[in-house]
């Protein structure tokens, strides 16, 4: 067994330890997510599972990825633009954005657990977790600028 193998039958146990179904779609939804290192909209894992699922529709995607993301398996990205971007959510890692043509990467540096503290001491506030996105333009943009000049 992989090792996506076997995060795919962990996430498999954790939604049928929550009542969840698992039905087709939503274990192929899971597993697109699972494989997909592009941080996928929810048309583009509509578009990928359509040809395996001709009934499935946009509307299923999105049930699938709101129950994926209340079982804690998926996140939801939101970067301002009109569609949100999923991740699985197997670490805890933060994202490097393109500002040119909008390419997400993961980005593992130590979480800053610290700064939640030292939140709450200050502020009073019960912090229940935060995000850190860092911004630039990716190696392909940079060279196609280059190639330009």
């Amino acid at each position: 067994m992989t090792v996506s193998d076997e995060r795919l039958q962990q996430a498999i146990n954790t939604l049928k330890e929550s009542g969840v179904r698992i039905t087709p779609q939503r274990h192929a939804v899971l597993e697109y997510l699972l494989h997909s290192m592009i941080h996928p909209t929810a048309d583009d894992i509509y578009k990928a599972l359509e040809s395996k699922f001709p009934n499935m529709s946009v509307a299923t995607v999105y049930n699938n990825l709101r129950v994926l993301r209340e079982a804690g398996l998926v996140r939801e990205l939101t970067y301002g633009d009109s569609s949100s971007r999923y991740d699985y959510n197997s670490s805890e890692h933060y994202h490097i954005i393109c500002e040119v043509c909008g390419k997400i990467e993961d980005f593992h540096y130590p979480t800053l657990d610290e700064v939640e503290s030292l939140a709450e001491q200050v502020t009073g506030f019960d912090v229940s977790h935060h995000r850190m996105e860092i911004y630039g333009t990716c190696e392909s943009c940079q060279q196609a600028e280059t190639a330009k000049h």
